[in-house]
């Protein structure tokens, strides 16, 4: 039932979110009210080489503690609440922004660690030790923004009028079987990584399970949070494409491979299978994700939850329904609709391909 809504500037031309808005509000009755948010590339150019720590808080002695924390491991550059529209929503936990430097440069013992795996490090280790407390963004030059009510209201919450950016994600929800709540909204971020999800991952206790053997922990209690931890294991850490990261997460039946006539491709597929069997996805679902390369999409291999992408001079749209398209871009130039497992991936410029579709023999062929 969950509404997606995404959209991608290949020129990094920066707009604020009233577009992304439309297509997202349009599909309020995918959701409850239970869950929104929103996520934006581009929106602090002033900041870029600082991480954007967006933080909740349920008081403020969680708050001050958590601050405290982020000064014993960071040097924070600024600091203050993020603005909200109080009035709109009343029931909302404190929302504090950090634009930090990872004190891992300064310190001879952590040389050999990377300032984004020592974040991501400090952010997992944040979220797992305060209870009222947790990181739900910490990219650079980008942020999220989300929580309990529709997407009307979360986006008039947080004045998103007022920021511009290049990259847009919108997501409104619908949750079954998983609880409704500030941290379970989604976009799920980490680092440069965001993802909004309809669906269920029903392989979500294997696929914790997997992460936590490299340190990424699950908190947010709803099973979409493995899909951002994934995406960072498997593009950032272990250098995948973002082509090769889609076969894991989605990948074709073994049928289906083992029929592949280009010997390489084929034995590349199976042992992507085989080594990373614990990070495949199960369950019905449609996935948009966003990193500092740009916009890309991703369906189980039975697509059954729906996707639909749009493009239009140098920008891309993706949405759960064609009409959220046309909310976004009237004068829509082509619409298609990805096969099942297909991945569909638009890269900033200077990539000179916009949009880039696995080749048939290379996709799930028969999903």
């Amino acid at each position: 039932m969950c509404g997606i809504a995404g959209l991608i500037s290949q020129k990094r031309i920066r707009e604020n979110g009233s577009r992304i808005k439309k297509g997202i509000v349009l599909q309020t009755d995918r959701g409850n009210g239970l869950g929104a948010g929103y996520a934006a590339y581009g929106i602090y150019p002033e900041f870029s080489d600082l991480y954007a720590i967006h933080l909740m808080s349920a008081d403020q002695h969680s708050l001050d503690r958590a601050q405290k924390f982020l000064e014993e491991h960071f040097f924070i550059h600024a600091a203050g609440e993020i603005p909200v529209w109080k009035q709109k929503i009343t029931d909302h936990p404190l929302l504090w922004r950090y634009f930090v430097e990872p004190r891992c440069h300064h310190t001879e013992h952590t040389l050999r660690r990377s300032a984004d795996d020592y974040t991501i490090e400090k952010v997992m280790e944040l979220n797992r030790i305060f209870e009222h407390a947790f990181v739900f963004s910490s990219g650079k030059n980008m942020g999220v923004f989300k929580g309990v009510g529709t997407p009307q209201e979360i986006y008039d919450f947080y004045g998103l009028d007022n920021y511009e950016g290049y990259c847009w994600l919108a997501h409104n929800r619908f949750p079954t079987n998983t609880p409704g709540w500030w941290g379970g909204a989604h976009p799920f971020n980490l680092l440069s990584y965001s993802i909004v999800h309809n669906g269920e991952i029903s392989s979500y206790g294997i696929n914790r399970r997997f992460l936590e053997g490299f340190g990424y922990y699950c908190r947010m209690q709803t099973d979409s949070e493995v899909v951002a931890y994934l995406l960072d294991l498997l593009i950032r850490r272990h250098a995948l494409t973002i082509e090769e990261a889609s076969l894991v997460l989605a990948p074709p039946y073994w049928i289906a491979a083992e029929r592949l006539a280009d010997d390489s491709v084929r034995d590349t597929m199976l042992a992507l299978k085989i080594i990373y069997e614990s990070a495949m996805l199960n369950g019905p679902f449609a996935i948009l994700a966003a990193c500092t390369e740009g916009l890309f999409s991703i369906t189980d291999n039975t697509k059954l939850r729906p996707m639909t992408i749009g493009r239009a001079g140098d920008y891309t749209y993706f949405a759960s329904e064609v009409s959220a398209l046309y909310e976004m871009e009237q004068g829509l130039r082509t619409v298609t609709t990805p096969r099942a497992g297909q991945p569909c991936i638009v890269r900033l410029e200077p990539e000179e391909l916009p949009v880039d579709y696995l080749e048939p023999d290379y996709a799930a062929k028969g999903a």
